[in-house]
């Protein structure tokens, strides 16, 4: 009985078509994924207190160790053991509007007196704590607390404060100083506190 020729092409093309399908698989599989977008806009579920300004990196997250102004930064630890008083400079907080970490004028009072304390009590240090709001993604607010950190430690120093007296550190949305879900609260959340810090007793 003759073959069915027919029937061996059709064959043939099958197979041809399940190899093609498996090699294309393959292909696909070797190509690097694209990058996930961390950072959106204002008002979007996945997105920050804002978008990072033109140019401006993401730093980590953690203890800040970049710099700002120039400023060279602390070493990790640098005032590891040291007595911290929470409440010293409670009335200095220093507040930002949304998605910025520009000292306000209205704030820089509030920062000459911490400058005046450290000034009159040389032995004595201080930690910045930047906070953000409960809006957007951890890696972005935790980004936006250092930039507001970093900006007041620029301002202690632009004052006579040496920068080796002045840690920082981010806490992101973590830490609200209020919870609420409203711009009163978020307002209030938009920070960054002082810390004094002393020596410890020998």
């Amino acid at each position: 009985m003759q073959p069915d020729t027919h029937h061996m092409k059709m064959l043939r093309l099958t197979h041809l078509m399940v190899f093609g399908l498996v090699f294309a698989l393959a292909a696909t599989g070797c190509k690097s994924s694209k990058p996930k977008t961390l950072l959106k806009g204002p008002g979007t579920s996945a997105g920050a207190e804002g978008t990072l300004p033109p140019g401006e990196k993401l730093p980590g997250s953690g203890t800040t160790e970049g710099n700002a102004g120039g400023i060279p930064s602390n070493p990790p630890g640098s005032h590891a053991g040291w007595i911290e008083n929470t409440s010293m400079f409670l009335s200095d907080t220093v507040h930002f509007a949304y998605d910025s970490s520009v000292v306000r004028d209205d704030d820089k009072s509030k920062i000459s007196a911490v400058v005046d304390y450290l000034k009159n009590n040389p032995a004595n240090a201080v930690r910045i704590d930047g906070h953000c709001d409960e809006r957007g993604t951890e890696e972005y607010n935790r980004a936006l607390g250092e930039r507001r950190a970093l900006a007041v430690r620029e301002q202690l120093a632009g004052l006579g404060i040496e920068p080796s007296r002045v840690d920082t550190v981010s806490f992101g949305k973590d830490r609200p100083e209020t919870t609420g879900h409203d711009e009163s609260a978020w307002a209030q959340n938009r920070r960054g506190v002082f810390i004094l810090l002393t020596p410890p007793n020998k």
